[in-house]
């Protein structure tokens, strides 16, 4: 609809930032709807659910409000620093919650494509289903890099920044992971 953005929409995040460390909310606003979606996503895969995953989120959202004239760039973007806020609630939320981390049937959507065979359909599903199981059995602090990679698209210098590691020290653990799941996957299959 014409006339319906707003000037606050065409702020860049270092403005969007400046003016919401002040205590604009419509600036930090503009920022929240950029990465809401990118942030839930991420704890939605490191928690295994929608309720706990938007609780989470709301946490970061608040915590990144109420802390955002604490902010410095340190030439990463802006979403770094919100994944190192999401990665530490989800720490916390893990070790103060001892739950395990299944995802409920209904949470998934298992959906066969236009054309596609029933039992192609499933196969996928049955793929999917273990390589999620796989993934879940690893260490949490491989599962954050996993999903950070491959969900999220980030690069080994982000996610250093993120887990508070080197990026040497994470393209090490990207390559011992990948061996890793690799040998489970075989395992399971009786490879």
């Amino acid at each position: 609809m014409p006339g319906t953005d707003s000037p606050m929409d065409e702020l860049s995040d270092d403005d969007a930032i400046i003016l919401a460390g002040k205590g604009d909310t419509d600036a930090f606003s503009v920022l929240y709807l950029r990465y809401v979606k990118r942030i839930y996503n991420y704890i939605y895969y490191r928690t295994g659910s929608q309720h706990d995953a938007e609780d989470l989120t709301e946490r970061v959202f608040f915590r990144a409000m109420n802390h955002i004239h604490n902010y410095r760039n340190r030439g990463l973007p802006f979403s770094a620093w919100l994944y190192r806020i999401a990665h530490n609630l989800v720490a916390n939320w893990h070790r103060d919650s001892h739950r395990r981390r299944e995802v409920p049937l209904d949470d998934h959507s298992h959906t066969i494509r236009h054309g596609e065979q029933p039992e192609t359909a499933l196969l996928k599903n049955q793929e999917i289903e273990g390589l999620l199981e796989a993934i879940r059995k690893l260490p949490e602090e491989r599962q954050n890099l996993l999903i950070l990679k491959f969900v999220e698209h980030m690069s080994n210098d982000e996610i250093a920044h993120i887990m508070g590691r080197s990026e040497g020290a994470i393209k090490s653990l990207y390559h011992r992971t990948l061996l890793s799941l690799r040998d489970d996957l075989s395992k399971s299959r009786g490879d």
